[in-house]
């Protein structure tokens, strides 16, 4: 499993396009499609647009939130909030080779992730972010290194984490270090793609 996930940004689907070909054109290998409160029709079309570019470059397209979207395009899978659809019926839906994702914020949260089971988790959010409207509790890099404690004392196999919200290239050595699996990145992807070379060169990719 790639270490690296472009979560694309955009408030119309030219831009959420442009941005996903500049991720796809400096390198990126796994772009999760999101975009919130979009009309139905445009982001079916920029979900299209997505999975055949993606395919293009060999590259992974998963959608957020939307498992029937995902299933009709055949997508590579889907990332779920909590409040989303869950994991096991988007299993049922989708099999079992596709990548699913689940959102947590908390011990509890990552413990259901793992129970239900989820491909990889997105904890977060590190530090406050423009790009999500509600924003849970902010985790910070001591939030993740008590529920990463938490699960070592539990004795549990500590799944793939990815640190989100409002991550950038310098946080990546101390979530490595934290036993962070990999990190799923808008912001400073969309504002500056050629920054994908050196996220693949510190995650070693």
């Amino acid at each position: 499993m790639e270490k690296l996930q472009y979560i694309s940004q955009g408030f119309t689907i030219e831009d959420q396009e442009l941005n996903i070909r500049k991720g796809l054109d400096n390198g990126i290998q796994w772009i999760q499609v999101r975009w919130k409160n979009a009309p139905e029709q445009e982001f079916i079309r920029l979900c299209e647009i997505s999975k055949k570019l993606c395919s293009d470059y060999h590259s992974v397209c998963i959608i957020n939130d939307h498992v029937q979207i995902a299933k009709d395009l055949d997508a590579d899978g889907v990332h779920l909030g909590l409040k989303d659809t869950s994991i096991e019926t988007a299993r049922h839906m989708l099999g079992n080779h596709k990548t699913i994702g689940g959102t947590a914020n908390t011990i509890s949260d990552v413990l259901q992730r793992m129970n239900e089971p989820c491909d990889y988790i997105g904890l977060g959010p590190l530090r406050f972010t423009s790009t999500k409207e509600q924003l849970s509790p902010i985790l910070g890099f001591e939030g993740y290194q008590k529920i990463i404690e938490n699960l070592k004392e539990r004795s549990l196999e500590i799944p793939k984490i990815f640190a989100i919200g409002g991550v950038v290239l310098n946080d990546i050595e101390l979530l490595q270090q934290i036993g962070i699996y990999g990190v799923a990145v808008s912001g400073q992807i969309t504002n500056q793609p050629s920054v994908i070379s050196e996220f693949k060169t510190v995650l070693q990719l």
